[in-house]
C-alpha cells in the first residue's frame, strides 16, 4: 500500500496547503542536488507546477501534441531548452506560458531537483514551483493536445524497473493514468515524490531512458 510518511513521522497528505507548500521548500532546500556538466548536450528545464486541485495539490501533466517532430504524443512537464541568456528557472516559467498560458513569477519557485541527463542529448533541470490557485490552463495546441491534473496521491505509486535492450541500466515506470509513464518524466516525478513529499535522498540520474524516448 502506498505511504505518504516520512522518516519523522510527517504526513504530507494531512497537511494545511500552507504547511505543505513551507515543508516542500524546505526538503528542498536541504537537498544537496547535483548539477551535471553539459559536456556537448543541451540545457533544457522542466517545471512540476504544484497547484490547488479538488481540495488538495496537484500538478499538470501534458500530452504532447501529435504534430511536433520529437516526442510526439509522449506525457511530459512542461519544459523545454534553456535559451541563451536565460536559467532554468526562467526557462521553465517560459515554457510554462507558452504551453500552457500560465503566468508566474520567480517568487513562485521552491527549488531544484537533480539534473538529469537525458539520452537525446540534453540535461535536464527539473524545477519545482507552487502556483497555488491557478487559472485554467490554455494549451497551446501546436505543442500541447491534452493537459492532466495529477492529484500528488497519485504519485505515491510503486515505480517499477525495467530493462532496456543494450543498456546495462534500469529504466523506471511510473503507473500512472491508466498506464505506465516513462522516464525522463517518471525519473524526475519519482524524485519529486521521495524529495519533496518523503524527504528522503533519491538519486534518479542513473536510470535509463527506453528507447523510444531517444531514438
Amino acid at each position: 500500500m502506498p505511504v505518504d510518511e516520512d522518516s519523522s513521522g510527517y504526513r504530507w497528505s494531512d497537511a494545511s496547503a500552507d504547511q505543505l507548500r513551507r515543508e516542500v521548500a524546505g526538503a528542498l532546500g536541504a537537498f544537496p542536488r547535483r548539477v551535471l556538466d553539459l559536456e556537448g548536450r543541451k540545457a533544457a528545464a522542466v517545471l512540476i507546477a504544484i497547484v490547488d486541485f479538488d481540495g488538495g495539490q496537484a500538478i499538470w501533466l501534458t500530452e504532447r501534441s501529435p504534430g511536433l517532430r520529437a516526442h510526439a504524443g509522449q506525457l511530459a512537464l512542461p519544459g523545454g531548452k534553456v535559451d541563451p541568456g536565460e536559467d532554468a528557472v526562467a526557462a521553465a516559467l517560459r515554457e510554462l506560458a507558452e504551453e500552457l498560458g500560465i503566468e508566474a513569477p520567480r517568487s513562485t519557485v521552491l527549488g531544484l531537483l537533480d539534473d538529469y541527463p537525458t539520452r537525446s542529448g540534453y540535461v535536464m533541470t527539473p524545477v519545482v514551483a507552487w502556483i497555488g490557485d491557478a487559472p485554467k490552463p490554455t494549451p497551446n495546441p501546436a505543442e500541447v493536445a491534452v493537459v492532466h491534473w495529477i492529484p500528488l496521491s497519485d504519485l505515491d505509486v510503486e515505480p517499477l524497473f525495467v530493462a532496456v535492450p543494450g543498456s546495462d541500466r534500469l529504466a523506471i515506470q511510473l503507473p500512472l493514468l491508466g498506464g505506465h509513464l516513462h522516464a525522463p518524466t517518471a525519473a524526475i516525478l519519482h524524485q519529486f515524490r521521495e524529495v519533496a513529499l518523503r524527504h528522503r535522498e533519491t538519486r534518479v540520474d542513473h536510470m535509463d531512458q527506453p528507447r523510444f524516448a531517444w531514438e
